[in-house]
C-alpha cells in the first residue's frame, strides 16, 4: 500500500504523535542505518522537541560500518542517544534498553528526589514508512504483536510492551511523513526500499546507485557483475556490459535495460555487493552548514 502524504494527513499525523509523546518519557527515533540523514522525517525536532531522545540505527547489517560510527558521532554531538542494531535478526537490542536508561537517568533522578516511587521507562518508536519500526516493537517484546504495515498517524487501542526489566514501549509507531523535496533523498529512499518503486523513476534510482558504486566501492562492483569497465566511461557501457555479463538480452541480441535496471536496484538494496551508507556525514554536515 502507498501512502499518499496530503498536507491534511501530515497534519493529522504530527498531532496524533505530539499526543502520544506526552505519555512518554524518551523518543526512540528510528532510521535506516544505510540512509541516517534521509530517513529522518523533516520536522522530526519540531515533534519531538526537548524530549530525550534514543536515534536507533536500524539495519546496521546491510551499512558501512565506519561511516555508522561516523554517523553516532554526529547524533552524539546532537545531544541524542544514538544505537546501531540489526532488529530483523534480534541482534544489539540491549543496548536500547541502556540507551533509554541513559536518557532519562536525569528525569528519572528528579522524581526520585521528589518521593516518587520507581517505575518502568515509557517509550515510543516514531519514524517514517519502511525502516522497521513494527519488526523492531516484535524483536523487543519477543512475540509478533504490532501489524507490520504502514498507516499515517498513529494507530488506535494502544497497550504498553514490557520490554526487560525496565522499559514499556508502546505497541503501535508513530509514522511520520519522509522528505519529498530532495530528489536525492527521494533517490536514496527508493534504493533502500523506504518508499515504493512505484513513486520513482527507477532508471534514475539505478544511476544513483551505479555512480555512487562507482565512486566508493569501484572493485566491489566490476567483481559482483564480473566485468571491467573503465570508471570514467559512460554510463551506457556499464549497462551493457553487466546485461550481457548476466543474459539479460532481448530479440536481436539487444540488451534488456529495465531487466538490468532491476538487477542493480535489487543487488544495492539487499546488500549483495556490499554494504553502504548512501549519506555520508562529511557532505550532509557541509550541507547544514
Amino acid at each position: 500500500m502507498v501512502i499518499q502524504w496530503y498536507p491534511g494527513h501530515m497534519a493529522k499525523a504530527k498531532r496524533e504523535v505530539s499526543e502520544q509523546l506526552k505519555k512518554v518519557d524518551v523518543v526512540f527515533e528510528l532510521v535506516d542505518a544505510r540512509i541516517p540523514y534521509s530517513s529522518r522525517n523533516p520536522m522530526i525536532d519540531e515533534v519531538v522537541q526537548h524530549k530525550p531522545r534514543v536515534v536507533i540505527l536500524n539495519k546496521k547489517d546491510m551499512a558501512n560500518l565506519n561511516e555508522l560510527d561516523k554517523w553516532q558521532e554526529h547524533f552524539k554531538a546532537q545531544g541524542y542517544y544514538p544505537v546501531a542494531v540489526d532488529a530483523k535478526h534480534g541482534r544489539s537490542l540491549k543496548k536500547v534498553e541502556q540507551a533509554a536508561t541513559e536518557a532519562t537517568k536525569e528525569k528519572f533522578e528528579r522524581e526520585k528526589e521528589k518521593g516518587l516511587k520507581p517505575r518502568a521507562i515509557r517509550a515510543m518508536i516514531v519514524g517514517i514508512p519502511n525502516v522497521g519500526k513494527s519488526t523492531l516493537i516484535n524483536k523487543l517484546a519477543k512475540k509478533s504483536i504490532a501489524k507490520t504495515g504502514n498507516t499515517p498517524g498513529v494507530t488506535k487501542q494502544q497497550q504498553w510492551i514490557k520490554v526487560g526489566k525496565a522499559l514499556q514501549l508502546l505497541d503501535t509507531p508513530g509514522i511520520l511523513w519522509p522528505k519529498f523535496e530532495d530528489e536525492t533523498v527521494g533517490k536514496k529512499l527508493s534504493i533502500t526500499g523506504a518508499i515504493k518503486d512505484s513513486i520513482v523513476h527507477l532508471d534514475e534510482v539505478a544511476i544513483f546507485g551505479l555512480n555512487f558504486l562507482i565512486e566508493h566501492d569501484y572493485e566491489g562492483l566490476c567483481n559482483h557483475y564480473n566485468v571491467e569497465v573503465d570508471p570514467d566511461a559512460e554510463l551506457l557501457e556499464w549497462f551493457d556490459a553487466i546485461g550481457r555479463r548476466r543474459g539479460l538480452l532481448q530479440k536481436g541480441n539487444e540488451v534488456d535495460y529495465e531487466a538490468v535496471i532491476e538487477l542493480i536496484i535489487n543487488d544495492v538494496r539487499n546488500a549483495k555487493i556490499g554494504t553502504y551508507t548512501f549519506d555520508i556525514v562529511k557532505e550532509i554536515e557541509g550541507n547544514e552548514r
